[in-house]
């Protein structure tokens, strides 16, 4: 297998419409090692152009990439408690008994993850905008990217995105968002760099969100709607869970990884070298 950064990048999907889909107003998940394995695969679809401009916008970062700032937005509550505290909201969305969005309802103040991630995506498309703010905006981004598809943070059940649904694994207890969060894609046993590898060596298929006029609403409905269908969730009233219901859902957690991946590099793609400019 070629080194990581030789690879040659990955073609996506080129719409129009993902062109334009953020700039219209729509109406912490993965550990710290899912986060990252999103931004290793993202950062072999960017296109040159996007690829120099991420550089030039996290040259002063300690870690200079995608994966290196991964995990800023959940480190906040740490780093800088009060942006953590204004910023809390922005990382998930529950939906209210369902899967469709009502912005009055389910984005109160627009504090979701939904109106966010578009908001950061114009922020950054925007050259004008100050660098600093466009910075912080690709960070955001590609922590929420990986947010929207973890199927706990998009959810319609009333139970704080699985964390109060107690489960009970190898004799401990814990939470079915934690389990998402990192316990399930643990079993691979492999470091994020090579988790991407792996990832990436399925074969591409369309992504038809890429054509929507809305395509963040999308893939936060899609996670919704393995929540509803009970993909993501023990059989109704089941609390005790075993190593079998974990290897259940791991294709289905990285299906999910991959695709926020893929997603996060179409998506900086168009806001930081759009069509016209793309070689």
């Amino acid at each position: 297998m070629r080194p990581y950064r030789d690879r040659p990048m990955i073609r996506l999907l080129p719409t129009l419409a993902l062109a334009c889909a953020f700039v219209a107003g729509d109406a912490s998940a993965w550990s710290a090692e899912g986060h990252r394995i999103v931004a290793h695969v993202a950062d072999a679809g960017l296109s040159p152009a996007a690829r120099a401009e991420v550089e030039r916008l996290l040259a002063d970062e300690a870690d200079p990439t995608l994966a290196g700032v991964a995990t800023w937005a959940d480190e906040l509550r740490d780093n800088d408690p009060a942006l953590g505290k204004r910023s809390a909201k922005w990382h998930y969305i529950n939906f209210d008994g369902r899967c469709g969005f009502e912005p009055p309802r389910d984005c109160k103040g627009d504090n979701c993850i939904v109106t966010q991630t578009n908001r950061l995506y114009r922020i950054l498309a925007d050259t004008d905008r100050d660098p600093a703010e466009r910075t912080m905006a690709l960070k955001f981004l590609v922590h929420f990217v990986g947010d929207l598809h973890q199927p706990m943070h998009a959810s319609p059940r009333d139970d704080k995105g699985g964390n109060d649904y107690q489960v009970n694994l190898r004799g401990e207890g814990t939470n079915l968002h934690r389990i998402w969060d990192g316990t399930i894609i643990e079993r691979r046993g492999l470091a994020a760099l090579d988790y991407a590898e792996a990832l990436l060596e399925a074969p591409l298929s369309p992504d038809l969100t890429l054509q929507s006029d809305r395509p963040v609403l999308e893939w936060a409905l899609e996670s919704c709607q393995l929540v509803e269908d009970g993909k993501a969730y023990p059989a109704e009233g089941v609390h005790a869970i075993d190593e079998a219901f974990l290897d259940e859902r791991l294709p289905l957690a990285e299906q999910r990884l991959r695709e926020a991946g893929l997603r996060l590099a179409q998506l900086l793609n168009h806001a930081l070298a759009p069509p016209t400019q793309a070689p």
